[in-house]
């Protein structure tokens, strides 16, 4: 099938179904009613459609691409997922981690560096987040505020070993030193 978009009422013929007609035209189908077979979902792509009498689409569809494209910008503009490689260092990308038990007789495990560093950089997002948390907190006290702020600094302190990964000291972690 071409990248045409077919509208409803548009005839057709499908090398497996036989003929049809179009009666709804959805995002990545068409939804075709056949004579022997009933409704069937068509993907527009479907070589073995092709198309016996047009009715042009007068609607201005939306594409599957840029719904994917809408659906990652707000993903990554409204939650706490961001692309697994923005900040990792060059050097890395593309990269794997190796992990070697010290028993010979256990297998090693092989993890890209993009996926681990993507599970660093949520952690960092996380502990953001429960931070504000514990700050906008109106069941704690400031004394209580004060300690479980200190527990994250600690933690950030212990994430300090990934840094070596961030492309730039601003995505760094800093603990009680820094």
């Amino acid at each position: 099938m071409s990248e045409d978009k077919l509208g409803i009422g548009s005839q057709v013929r499908h090398t497996h179904f036989g003929e049809g007609v179009i009666v709804e035209v959805n995002l990545g189908t068409y939804t075709v009613w056949f004579k022997n077979r009933g409704e069937k979902d068509i993907p527009h792509a479907d070589e073995r459609l092709t198309v016996a009498e047009l009715v042009e689409d007068e609607v201005n569809r939306i594409t599957l691409e840029e719904v994917k494209f809408a659906l990652k910008d707000v993903l990554e503009s409204y939650s706490d997922i961001s692309p697994d490689i923005e900040g990792l260092g060059n050097k890395w990308v593309g990269g794997t981690m190796s992990l070697q038990p010290a028993n010979e007789n256990l297998k090693a495990k092989e993890i890209p560096i993009e996926a681990f560093f993507h599970k660093i950089v949520m952690t960092r997002d996380r502990l953001r987040v429960m931070e504000q948390k514990i700050n906008a907190s109106k069941g704690l006290n400031d004394e209580e505020k004060v300690a479980l702020q200190q527990y994250i600094t600690r933690i950030y302190g212990s994430l300090t070993t990934f840094n070596v990964l961030f492309d730039s000291p601003d995505g760094h972690f800093k603990g009680t030193g820094s």
